[in-house]
Protein backbone atom coordinates (compact mmCIF):
# COMPACT_ATOMS: atom_id res chain seq x y z
CA UNK A 1 0.00 0.00 0.00
CA UNK A 2 0.97 3.42 -1.03
CA UNK A 3 2.55 5.46 2.49
CA UNK A 4 0.98 9.01 3.07
CA UNK A 5 4.47 10.16 1.62
CA UNK A 6 3.30 8.26 -1.92
CA UNK A 7 0.37 9.50 -2.04
CA UNK A 8 1.53 12.87 -0.74
CA UNK A 9 4.19 13.00 -4.08
CA UNK A 10 1.36 12.05 -6.64
CA UNK A 11 -1.23 15.01 -5.53
CA UNK A 12 1.62 17.40 -5.17
CA UNK A 13 2.61 16.50 -8.51
CA UNK A 14 -1.33 16.86 -10.10
CA UNK A 15 -1.20 20.55 -8.43
CA UNK A 16 2.00 21.70 -10.50
CA UNK A 17 1.13 19.85 -13.49
CA UNK A 18 -2.25 21.64 -13.32
CA UNK A 19 -0.44 24.96 -13.43
CA UNK A 20 -1.62 26.65 -16.38
CA UNK A 21 1.55 28.31 -18.20
CA UNK A 22 0.62 29.34 -21.30
CA UNK A 23 -2.38 31.04 -19.64
CA UNK A 24 -0.60 32.87 -17.27
CA UNK A 25 2.37 34.49 -19.41
CA UNK A 26 -0.13 35.34 -22.13
CA UNK A 27 -2.03 37.18 -19.74
CA UNK A 28 1.36 38.53 -18.09
CA UNK A 29 2.77 39.67 -21.41
CA UNK A 30 -0.21 40.66 -23.31
CA UNK A 31 -3.23 40.69 -21.31
CA UNK A 32 -4.59 37.75 -23.64
CA UNK A 33 -6.79 35.08 -22.72
CA UNK A 34 -4.55 33.06 -25.14
CA UNK A 35 -7.85 30.35 -24.95
CA UNK A 36 -10.03 32.34 -26.70
CA UNK A 37 -7.04 33.16 -29.77
CA UNK A 38 -6.10 30.22 -32.51
CA UNK A 39 -6.54 26.82 -31.65
CA UNK A 40 -7.70 27.77 -27.69
CA UNK A 41 -5.00 25.59 -26.59
CA UNK A 42 -2.47 26.85 -23.29
CA UNK A 43 0.22 25.08 -24.96
CA UNK A 44 3.26 26.38 -26.51
CA UNK A 45 2.47 26.05 -30.35
CA UNK A 46 -0.67 28.10 -29.88
CA UNK A 47 1.50 30.96 -27.56
CA UNK A 48 4.02 30.97 -30.43
CA UNK A 49 1.36 31.74 -32.87
CA UNK A 50 -0.10 34.13 -30.71
CA UNK A 51 1.82 35.62 -28.89
CA UNK A 52 5.13 35.32 -30.57
CA UNK A 53 8.73 33.53 -29.31
CA UNK A 54 9.66 35.01 -26.38
CA UNK A 55 5.64 34.16 -24.82
CA UNK A 56 5.74 30.21 -25.91
CA UNK A 57 9.93 29.73 -24.79
CA UNK A 58 8.22 30.76 -21.17
CA UNK A 59 5.67 28.56 -21.78
CA UNK A 60 7.70 25.41 -23.13
CA UNK A 61 10.41 26.23 -19.78
CA UNK A 62 7.11 26.09 -17.47
CA UNK A 63 5.52 23.10 -19.32
CA UNK A 64 8.51 20.80 -19.31
CA UNK A 65 9.68 21.57 -15.36
CA UNK A 66 6.31 20.89 -14.06
CA UNK A 67 7.06 17.17 -15.24
CA UNK A 68 10.87 17.41 -15.01
CA UNK A 69 10.71 18.62 -11.46
CA UNK A 70 8.16 16.58 -9.79
CA UNK A 71 9.70 13.42 -11.05
CA UNK A 72 13.20 14.46 -9.94
CA UNK A 73 12.05 15.10 -6.64
CA UNK A 74 10.41 11.22 -6.57
CA UNK A 75 14.05 10.43 -7.55
CA UNK A 76 15.68 11.89 -4.99
CA UNK A 77 13.38 10.82 -2.47
CA UNK A 78 14.10 7.29 -3.17
CA UNK A 79 10.52 6.53 -4.78
CA UNK A 80 10.31 3.25 -6.46
CA UNK A 81 9.59 2.89 -10.38
CA UNK A 82 6.05 2.28 -9.84
CA UNK A 83 5.62 5.71 -7.34
CA UNK A 84 8.13 7.62 -10.16
CA UNK A 85 5.96 7.03 -12.89
CA UNK A 86 2.69 7.73 -10.85
CA UNK A 87 4.02 11.43 -10.08
CA UNK A 88 4.88 11.55 -13.56
CA UNK A 89 1.36 10.70 -15.04
CA UNK A 90 -0.10 12.91 -12.15
CA UNK A 91 1.87 16.33 -13.53
CA UNK A 92 0.82 15.46 -17.20
CA UNK A 93 -3.13 14.43 -16.23
CA UNK A 94 -2.93 18.15 -14.37
CA UNK A 95 -1.77 19.40 -16.80
CA UNK A 96 -4.15 18.08 -19.38
CA UNK A 97 -7.23 18.54 -16.72
CA UNK A 98 -6.48 21.19 -14.59
CA UNK A 99 -7.84 21.43 -11.08
CA UNK A 100 -7.47 25.66 -11.89
CA UNK A 101 -9.51 25.47 -15.33
CA UNK A 102 -11.71 23.32 -14.28
CA UNK A 103 -10.72 20.37 -15.27
CA UNK A 104 -9.95 21.71 -18.99
CA UNK A 105 -6.40 22.45 -20.01
CA UNK A 106 -3.49 21.15 -22.47
CA UNK A 107 -2.19 18.12 -24.37
CA UNK A 108 0.28 16.97 -22.63
CA UNK A 109 3.27 17.25 -24.72
CA UNK A 110 5.68 19.13 -23.09
CA UNK A 111 5.23 17.80 -19.62
CA UNK A 112 5.13 14.41 -20.77
CA UNK A 113 8.36 15.07 -22.48
CA UNK A 114 9.51 17.05 -19.16
CA UNK A 115 9.03 13.74 -17.39
CA UNK A 116 10.63 11.45 -19.64
CA UNK A 117 14.13 13.61 -19.41
CA UNK A 118 13.97 12.83 -15.74
CA UNK A 119 12.74 9.64 -15.52
CA UNK A 120 14.73 7.89 -18.73
CA UNK A 121 16.92 10.38 -20.08
CA UNK A 122 18.27 8.68 -22.77
CA UNK A 123 14.76 7.63 -24.50
CA UNK A 124 13.95 11.36 -24.26
CA UNK A 125 16.75 12.78 -26.38
CA UNK A 126 15.60 9.80 -28.71
CA UNK A 127 12.28 11.46 -28.58
CA UNK A 128 13.57 15.20 -29.07
CA UNK A 129 15.76 13.73 -32.25
CA UNK A 130 12.85 12.50 -33.88
CA UNK A 131 10.68 15.46 -33.07
CA UNK A 132 13.13 17.78 -34.27
CA UNK A 133 13.73 15.63 -37.73
CA UNK A 134 9.61 15.32 -38.38
CA UNK A 135 9.26 19.05 -37.60
CA UNK A 136 11.65 20.14 -39.82
CA UNK A 137 10.38 17.83 -42.85
CA UNK A 138 6.54 18.33 -42.07
CA UNK A 139 6.42 21.55 -40.42
CA UNK A 140 3.35 20.57 -38.07
CA UNK A 141 4.45 20.46 -34.19
CA UNK A 142 1.35 18.06 -33.60
CA UNK A 143 2.94 15.12 -36.16
CA UNK A 144 5.89 15.72 -34.34
CA UNK A 145 4.40 15.17 -31.08
CA UNK A 146 2.14 12.27 -32.23
CA UNK A 147 5.14 10.55 -34.30
CA UNK A 148 7.11 11.01 -31.32
CA UNK A 149 5.15 9.49 -28.87
CA UNK A 150 4.56 6.39 -30.97
CA UNK A 151 8.34 6.01 -31.65
CA UNK A 152 9.63 6.37 -27.75
CA UNK A 153 7.41 3.62 -26.15
CA UNK A 154 9.48 0.94 -27.92
CA UNK A 155 12.75 2.42 -27.48
CA UNK A 156 12.30 2.40 -23.40
CA UNK A 157 10.84 -0.97 -23.71
CA UNK A 158 14.16 -2.31 -24.42
CA UNK A 159 15.74 -0.07 -21.93
CA UNK A 160 14.42 -0.55 -19.26
CA UNK A 161 11.85 -3.60 -19.85
CA UNK A 162 8.16 -3.81 -19.34
CA UNK A 163 8.09 -2.19 -16.13
CA UNK A 164 6.09 1.16 -14.86
CA UNK A 165 8.50 3.76 -17.24
CA UNK A 166 7.00 1.82 -20.21
CA UNK A 167 3.23 1.72 -19.16
CA UNK A 168 3.92 5.40 -18.57
CA UNK A 169 5.43 5.72 -22.06
CA UNK A 170 2.27 4.15 -23.50
CA UNK A 171 -0.72 5.81 -21.13
CA UNK A 172 1.06 9.11 -22.11
CA UNK A 173 1.23 8.22 -26.13
CA UNK A 174 -2.45 6.93 -25.57
CA UNK A 175 -3.44 10.48 -23.96
CA UNK A 176 -1.16 12.79 -26.84
CA UNK A 177 -3.42 11.02 -29.63
CA UNK A 178 -6.70 11.81 -27.47
CA UNK A 179 -5.55 15.30 -26.88
CA UNK A 180 -4.73 15.98 -30.94
CA UNK A 181 -8.12 14.35 -32.41
CA UNK A 182 -8.92 17.15 -33.83
CA UNK A 183 -5.23 18.03 -35.15
CA UNK A 184 -5.09 15.14 -36.97
CA UNK A 185 -8.45 15.72 -38.77
CA UNK A 186 -6.87 18.82 -40.03
CA UNK A 187 -3.50 17.22 -40.75
CA UNK A 188 -5.66 14.92 -43.39
CA UNK A 189 -7.53 17.66 -44.47
CA UNK A 190 -4.63 19.85 -44.81
CA UNK A 191 -6.20 22.69 -42.71
CA UNK A 192 -3.37 22.09 -39.85
CA UNK A 193 -1.01 24.95 -38.87
CA UNK A 194 2.48 25.32 -40.16
CA UNK A 195 5.29 26.10 -37.69
CA UNK A 196 5.35 29.98 -38.34
CA UNK A 197 2.06 30.57 -39.43
CA UNK A 198 0.31 33.16 -37.73
CA UNK A 199 -3.44 33.81 -37.36
CA UNK A 200 -6.06 31.83 -36.07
Amino acid sequence: MPGLQDLSLVFIAYLIGSIPFGLLISRAVGRVDIRQHGSGNIGTANVLRIMGKRAAALTLVGDLLKGFLPVLAALLLGGSEFLVAGVGMAAVLGHNWSIYLRFTGGKGVATSFGVLVAMTPLPALFGLLVWIAVLLVFRYTSLAALTTSVCISPVIYFSTGFGPYFVFSLVAALLIFIRHQDNIKRIFAGTEHRVGQRGP
